[in-house]
């Protein structure tokens, strides 16, 4: 099986250290969603993600990244487990809700994902992230 997107192995440990400090306590299926999420934002060709064509630039995308990398989780080497993690996305499993999503959230407490964040659609929630979708007239499915 070929990989979705080309990665060097510094571009693995990255993605890896992704999944793990958005998601850590979502287990091994949340780790994989962000993951998806990830590699999505490197295959779309919309919104903001229109020069985004690997997985560093992806990473540290600025706006518009993700929270986690200044996170004392993101900044210590990933584990063999969580870099197979990482490879099975890059490989293209792919875990619903995050199957064409671009953007997910952790609500805070207990509250209820909302149905639109920042005009995109909920794809769905899993544990304590919210998932959501582009609109396909603007950004075709992925998957």
């Amino acid at each position: 099986m070929s990989n979705l997107v080309a990665y060097t192995s510094k571009e693995l440990d990255l993605l890896a250290r992704l999944m793990r400090a958005e998601a850590v306590g979502e287990g091994e299926y949340g780790m994989l969603m962000v993951g998806n999420v990830g590699v999505n934002r490197v295959l779309a060709n919309c919104y903001t993600f229109k020069n985004i064509t690997s997985i560093t630039q992806m990473v540290y995308q600025n706006p518009g990244g993700f929270a986690g990398i200044n996170s004392s989780l993101f900044n210590s080497a990933s584990t063999i487990k969580e870099r197979e993690l990482a490879q099975r996305v890059l490989k293209g499993e792919y875990y619903y809700p995050a199957t064409n999503s671009l953007w997910f959230y952790a609500p805070s407490g207990s509250a209820n994902c909302i149905a639109y964040w920042y005009d995109q659609r909920l794809a769905g929630r899993f544990k304590n992230h919210c998932f959501y979708q582009p609109d396909p007239s603007i950004c075709p499915p992925l998957h």
